[in-house]
């Protein structure tokens, strides 16, 4: 999980993978959509590569890159696992936090009644 998550960490490399949710994309096209110089580019297409969440296809003297569902799979799988437990104690804790306000709204109104009826 690490190396997928060294990988999106830069805002570059999610412009990629951003950009080959919508298909196959040569390394061109990407380092253009990043605003990166070629070299660049194909430093941070390695390390997405490296990670497993791209795949590389020789199309001639072009290299086209797609997005391995799979991997990117397993990585949200585990980042949801992470996530889980501590979005379901927050949500626990806010719905307790407003059952609690309700409770004392209807305790204080109940007792002091509107300006009206104390008048």
């Amino acid at each position: 999980m690490q190396e997928g998550l060294d990988a999106i960490a830069h805002p570059g490399r999610r412009a990629m993978l951003t950009l080959l949710l919508g298909g196959e994309r040569s390394a061109g096209e990407l380092a253009d959509h990043a605003g990166m110089r070629q070299p660049v580019a194909s430093q941070h297409l390695r390390v997405l590569r490296d990670a497993g969440l791209v795949t590389v296809r020789k199309d001639g003297n072009r290299r086209l890159y797609s997005i391995d569902f799979d991997t990117l799979a397993r990585l949200r799988r585990d980042l949801d696992a992470f996530w889980q437990p501590h979005l379901s104690a927050l949500k626990d804790a806010v719905e307790d936090s407003v059952e609690d306000t309700a409770r004392t709204t209807s305790r204080v109104g109940r007792h002091n009644g509107p300006a009206e009826a104390r008048s």
